[in-house]
């Protein structure tokens, strides 16, 4: 069972005992049953699962709970409190401050993608501000250094290394001491994977640890590792001082509960999850909103935090995009700039996600459909890229893109006449989409964002979602209970901004 049909389950668990027109032990039975087949199926250790489950029957008594209290949402706390508590093991990891050396070391199982999390860990804190290196102590597996050489350099971080020396403990020390030297704040020491079994590997590791007297031991775990995840990673925590794990491979067909299990074999926190292989591919973790995406809950922060980062960066006015929409006046500008702040915000099942209703396994687009859909959005700014400011600034532009025109847009972006059309179809729909959101809205004709009203009613906005989607977010009940919790007029704001604006 993948995570996203992880969170599926659980989600749908408790819908159904939400559903119930009784709340009574047997629905509380049926739901953790259903759940705890599902953390099993996934992988979770059968000693973890049985707790979970014993803490939950222990919190919801309901002989005890007094008439009036509200039975469901007092059950989705208590599965919400367990989940948490099994990721989260009440402290936080070291972590690394700007202008004081700090060393990391990392450690895991062999094809855990370690050296690849070790540039993507020292990238993310290099567009921080501070200053990393990175140094290869893996000695044991051929390509090692040349994989760390070759990540290193792209992402422009000083590295350290040999061909020569295959002693991983003396490359260790000396990597660590030359990038002192060099004023690095952030020395990572990517090491050797290994196997429980491998004794001599764990002793190398305890020298190598001993050697370079890290600030702090991360284990590398993937999220497909299964049941031995726990053993595994018990072996690593009673060798070296682990204090946090990073999880990867988390966007394939993992079942993800083995992590879990390391999660709880280390008594370390998650602090980031690989959700890739590129770059950026790599997102902090943080524990109650990843629970409340998978029960299915939503993370309006992330949501937001989302939407403000791609508002940061835009140099858009959205009261000039509100003026489009409400005369009218979409153009295929209009359009560019909207793909461009969809990619900004990376993968939108991950956005969606992020909304209650939503799941990881029930949104708009599977993975391979998101990854289709980024590179036709690519190729349609390309195909745009050929157009003149009259094509990209028309409100008609379907009339004016005569056939000669497509003709001479598809020969200057290198694509198919076919193509072009797509495009202009594509863009037909948009514009229908922003008709129904500017009745739903009930959009102002003047005055900007200023002039919309402090009580709008967002039910008509429903007619501008996707049925699916809008199922899954309750219908307009569901809609009305969203806008309810963001503030009407901070939402109006921010889904403007997701057209790709920026407050002035």
């Amino acid at each position: 069972m993948v995570l996203a049909e992880l969170g599926s389950r659980l989600s749908r668990a408790l819908q159904k005992m939400s559903n119930a027109t009784i709340v009574d032990k047997k629905v509380l039975a049926d739901c953790l049953n259903e759940i705890t087949r599902a953390l099993l199926q996934s992988d979770v250790q059968f000693k973890l699962v049985s707790e979970m489950q014993s803490n939950i029957t222990n919190i919801v008594n309901l002989d005890e709970l007094a008439a009036g209290h509200n039975k469901r949402k007092i059950i989705q706390q208590a599965v919400f409190k367990e989940l948490c508590k099994m990721l989260d093991p009440g402290k936080p990891a070291f972590a690394p401050k700007k202008g004081k050396t700090g060393v990391v070391m990392f450690v895991g199982l062999q094809g855990s993608g370690k050296t690849t999390t070790c540039t993507k860990y020292a990238s993310y804190h290099q567009k921080k501000g501070w200053k990393p290196a990175l140094v290869c102590a893996d000695t044991f597996r051929a390509g090692a250094f040349d994989q760390l050489k070759q990540n290193a350099t792209k992402a422009k971080i000083p590295f350290f290394g040999s061909y020569t020396e295959s002693d991983p403990v003396k490359i260790a020390a000396e990597g660590v001491e030359r990038f002192k030297k060099e004023s690095c704040d952030l020395i990572i020491v990517d090491t050797s994977g290994r196997h429980r079994q491998e004794a001599s590997l764990f002793e190398e590791m305890r020298q190598v640890c001993e050697a370079t007297g890290p600030d702090l031991v991360i284990f590398v775990v993937d999220s497909s590792i299964g049941q031995a995840a726990f053993d595994q990673a018990r072996a690593f925590k009673d060798s070296v001082a682990v204090g946090a794990v990073i999880v990867t491979k988390m966007d394939g067909h993992a079942r993800g509960g083995g992590a879990l299990s390391a999660v709880a074999a280390t008594k370390s926190p998650v602090i980031f999850i690989g959700t890739g292989e590129h770059m950026d591919e790599f997102e902090v973790f943080e524990v109650k909103p990843f629970v409340s995406r998978l029960l299915g809950m939503g993370d309006l922060s992330g949501f937001m935090d989302k939407i403000q980062q791609v508002v940061s960066t835009d140099e858009i006015n959205p009261a000039e995009l509100l003026q489009q929409i409400s005369q009218g006046s979409i153009t295929l500008r209009f359009m560019y700039e909207l793909h461009q702040s969809q990619l900004k915000m990376g993968p939108m099942g991950q956005v969606f996600s992020m909304l209650p209703g939503f799941n990881n396994s029930e949104l708009l687009m599977t993975k391979g459909h998101e990854k289709e859909s980024q590179a036709k959005m690519k190729r349609q700014m390309i195909m745009m890229d050929s157009m003149t400011k009259e094509e990209l600034d028309s409100t008609n532009p379907t009339k004016l893109i005569t056939e000669s025109r497509v003709k001479r847009i598809a020969r200057g972006s290198g694509r198919q006449v076919s193509d072009v059309m797509e495009l202009l179809e594509d863009y037909k729909r948009m514009a229908k989409m922003c008709t129904n959101v500017k009745k739903g809205l009930k959009l102002p004709k003047k005055g900007g964002l200023d002039a919309l009203p402090r009580n709008m009613n967002f039910q008509n906005l429903s007619k501008a979602l996707p049925p699916q989607a809008l199922q899954q977010m309750g219908g307009n009940g569901g809609i009305q209970d969203l806008m309810k919790q963001v503030g009407n007029m901070g939402f109006a704001k921010d889904l403007l901004s997701m057209f790709g604006g920026k407050h002035k």
